[in-house]
């Protein structure tokens, strides 16, 4: 039987690995070589035989860095998703990047609050008129709307225009008694000659609010309020028009707008998931060594576990008078393992990381750092 075995040397050229992601990378030609040789000692060359080529080699080393990159980058598409979600699809490469974080998302998801409160948001709000009747209470929105050609069910009304013009524009009284002494205090200062109407005294703002409320309140007490009541897309308005009214605005929305799921994203198309955030395979001479010194274990594991399937296929080597049985259930098991427990031991370096525990760390320093100052004597110097 014929089974290739590692020569005990090898000589990478670009073009020899599966992918060739890293073949250009002129450390990653040097390594690979050292890492067949590694990787081949690691598992008893030259006391046994290897049954692999270098070839093998260089695909479990493509392999393990391409696997550290996919967990670096899968873990930093997680933590900056906010951050990249609605940027453009056709944004640079984020792994040279050092990522900004924005409110973008964060705000986008308030937008839906501001449409409720009327302070803004990512629903349109459309304003309209009815023409009022003399002496007609009582308004159909629904066939209104219909009118307008909207669906029925679709109109939310938001706000409506039914009121008596505001205080502020009816306050304008500069000869009525204030109980302020207004009068001599121009005079005090030296404008008694002016016109009454004409103050060049800056009043307390205060004055102005206590004027406002009395309008209003008077308003309130002594006067029919301007007022309505909204049932079931039915308008009452209070009080009954007369003929000095023509028109009564409205503010409303359509609830087909408020449901549609998805934002105006444009014709370019941007990120939305993770799968498009744009991070690309690592380059693997920027990898430093905490690193590399991952990627040599893992890709152990995986020559383990080729070898494993290998001498599997093997599984006993005649010999003079005996036959060999070969080790492949405990390279597979003991690949897996090791596979298993470097991704846990890489996951656990990368959250431990993450922007929350970085924070965590910086203030639990800065609090122990406070109490070592605080044993320091407090001297009391007398000049």
């Amino acid at each position: 039987m014929n089974i290739p075995i590692w020569p005990g040397s090898s000589s990478f050229q670009p073009g020899e690995t599966p992918f060739g992601f890293y073949d250009n990378d002129p450390q990653f030609a040097s390594d690979a070589d050292k890492f067949a040789i590694f990787a081949s000692r690691r598992l008893g060359y030259p006391i046994v035989d290897i049954e692999l080529q270098d070839l093998n080699f260089y695909a479990a080393f493509e392999d393990a860095i391409t696997t550290y990159g996919n967990e670096l980058y899968a873990y930093q598409a997680q933590e900056n998703l906010l951050s990249f979600q609605g940027a453009s699809l056709t944004i640079p490469p984020a792994n040279n990047q050092l990522i900004q974080p924005n409110l973008a998302a964060t705000i986008r998801l308030a937008d839906q609050y501001g449409v409720e409160a009327g302070v803004g948001g990512n629903v349109t709000w459309y304003s309209g008129s009815i023409d009022l009747t003399p002496g007609v209470q009582d308004y159909d929105l629904t066939v209104w709307a219909q009118n307008l050609g909207i669906t029925a069910g679709d109109l939310e009304v938001k706000r409506v225009f039914y009121e008596a013009p505001p205080a502020i524009v009816r306050y304008f009284d500069p000869y009525a008694g204030t109980g302020t002494g207004m009068m001599q205090l121009l005079d005090s200062f030296g404008f008694g000659g002016y016109s009454p109407a004409i103050n060049f005294l800056m009043m307390p703002i205060n004055y102005d609010l206590q004027k406002i409320q009395a309008i209003e309140f008077n308003d309130q007490i002594r006067k029919s309020q301007y007022s309505f009541e909204l049932i079931n897309n039915n308008l009452r308005i209070f009080p009954i028009p007369g003929s000095f009214q023509t028109k009564l605005w409205i503010q409303y929305i359509k609830k087909s707008d408020r449901n549609n799921p998805y934002a105006n994203t444009g014709a370019g198309g941007v990120i939305t998931n993770v799968s498009q955030v744009p991070y690309n395979n690592p380059v693997y001479s920027q990898i430093n060594s905490i690193g590399r010194s991952w990627i040599f274990e893992y890709a152990l594991s995986i020559v383990k576990e080729i070898l494993g399937y290998v001498r599997g296929k093997y599984s006993q080597i005649p010999i003079p008078n005996a036959e060999v049985t070969l080790n492949q259930s405990d390279l597979i098991s003991a690949a897996t393992a090791e596979k298993n427990a470097l991704i846990e031991r890489l996951r656990t370096y990368f959250d431990e990381t993450s922007r929350q525990k970085l924070l965590e760390r910086k203030g639990a320093e800065a609090d122990a750092l406070q109490k070592e100052l605080n044993n320091v004597p407090r001297v009391i110097y007398i000049g």
